[in-house]
């Protein structure tokens, strides 16, 4: 079962992913910000985390260029799911080694495919 961390300050955002992701048969973990989540990161190692760009403590830019510039957490492969929605905003993100960016407000539909594709990318290697 592959192992997913949701990293957002808005409980409601956090709830619906993870719910979306639980009941997709994926064991998922959460935490409310970027300080939380390299921790989680470190402790946990998940596959894969869906990161919120706006949070309190460490943004997640922060965290992307931190997980993908250590040797042991490099691999992780990270959806970026914001409301920051602009061409910039996107590329932004890509600069920062995300693997994927999802908009809110998301299809549930669209976020899962993601996800789903950088979990089967992970599998590929």
């Amino acid at each position: 079962m592959s192992k997913v961390l949701v990293v957002d300050d808005n409980r409601t955002y956090l709830e619906t992913i993870s719910s979306l992701l639980s009941d997709s048969g994926l064991e998922v973990s959460t935490a409310m910000d970027g300080v939380e989540a390299m921790d989680a990161i470190r402790q946990q190692k998940p596959d894969l985390v869906v990161l919120d760009v706006v949070m309190p403590r460490m943004n997640g830019y922060e965290v992307c260029r931190e997980v993908k510039g250590d040797e042991s957490t490099k691999h992780i492969r990270i959806v970026m799911c914001s409301t920051k929605d602009q061409a910039f905003d996107i590329e932004w993100a890509k600069r920062n080694q995300a693997d994927a960016y999802v908009t809110k407000p998301f299809k549930p539909q669209e976020l899962l495919a993601t996800i789903k594709n950088q979990l089967r990318e992970i599998n590929r290697k």
